[in-house]
């Protein structure tokens, strides 16, 4: 790992996904409690294909904003659901104090091509952020991709697509992930030029499994160094090790990216702490405080330095 000193201030958030059973959310809690004391500057929510984890999501957003002191993101599709129903939703967010938003296009279920709107919906994110934006004074984040969407006709298609949905109103893009720094330093110059102002966050997702990383891979259109299927080889059953090796890869992904001037990552969690709080820790963000609770229960967090 190449040494580098790391004066900047970071920014970082954490994304989590609603949990499935009781096992699950013990975990997700117990990561969002490691994670707090790193004043994230807010955490996100996924929805699943098709809104499949629409209620999950609801209630996970909900309990981040009843117990913890962080700020959540709830992640809005376009799929299968109107614009009365998707509306509805965010007024929902609103009232409960919800004020960021992630609006995506989201995926068919079970992974059908192509993709087709929903009837009496928001056909795109595009219109999605701009309902949104209509309604309520939302902080809109949208989604982009360095090695670009695989649907996409090029890149130019692509980046012109990011442009319709910052036009609307999204006040940040987050990237999906990628292991090449260069694909993502070339985007964001791409992105300038096309007169996108708005931030342009790294999407940062370590391998905790390299199988499975090849899986996600070909449905994002991300590119996997050849490097990577050596560093992993033979780790499959060994958990430890595979953790020391996926830490050491991302640390100098994130490292390089620092050194380029990035300073806002965003951390695809896949609702386990241990390898975000070590990149926090690699970046300089420390804990102020221990987290602690106050009468009401909820986590007290002090600010990282």
């Amino acid at each position: 790992m190449s040494s580098l000193v790391l004066p900047v201030p970071f920014q970082v958030s954490f994304e989590f996904f609603p949990p499935k059973t009781a096992e699950m959310e013990e975990t997700l809690w117990k990561s969002i409690t490691r994670l707090a004391p790193l004043s994230p500057r807010f955490v996100s929510v996924t929805y699943g294909a098709g809104g499949s984890t629409r209620e999950r999501t609801h209630q996970t957003v909900r309990r981040i904003l009843q117990e913890t002191p962080l700020v959540p993101a709830a992640h809005l599709t376009c799929v299968a659901a109107t614009r009365e129903e998707i509306d509805t939703v965010a007024d929902d967010y609103w009232n409960v104090g919800v004020r960021h938003v992630v609006a995506l296009r989201g995926d068919i279920p079970g992974g059908e091509a192509p993709y087709f709107p929903t009837p009496g919906g928001y056909a795109y994110a595009a219109e999605l952020v701009q309902g949104l934006r209509k309604r309520h004074d939302f902080e809109v984040s949208v989604a982009a991709y360095p090695e670009i969407h695989p649907e996409a006709k090029s890149p130019q298609d692509d980046l012109d697509n990011l442009k319709r949905k910052i036009d609307a109103g999204a006040t940040r893009a987050i990237t999906q992930f990628f292991f090449d720094n260069w694909a993502f330093i070339r985007f964001v110059d791409r992105a300038r030029k096309a007169g996108i102002t708005v931030p342009i966050v790294p999407g940062i997702m370590p391998v905790t499994n390299f199988t499975q990383m090849v899986k996600f891979a070909k449905v994002t259109g991300a590119t996997i160094p050849a490097t990577f299927a050596r560093m992993f080889e033979g780790l499959d059953q060994d958990v430890e090790t595979r953790k020391l090796v996926a830490a050491t890869v991302a640390a100098e992904q994130c490292q390089q990216l620092a050194q380029a001037g990035v300073t806002e990552f965003h951390f695809y969690t896949l609702n386990r702490a241990d390898l975000a709080y070590a990149l926090c820790h690699v970046l300089g963000l420390r804990p102020a405080a221990p987290a602690m609770k106050d009468e009401g229960g909820r986590m007290k967090v002090g600010g990282a330095s």
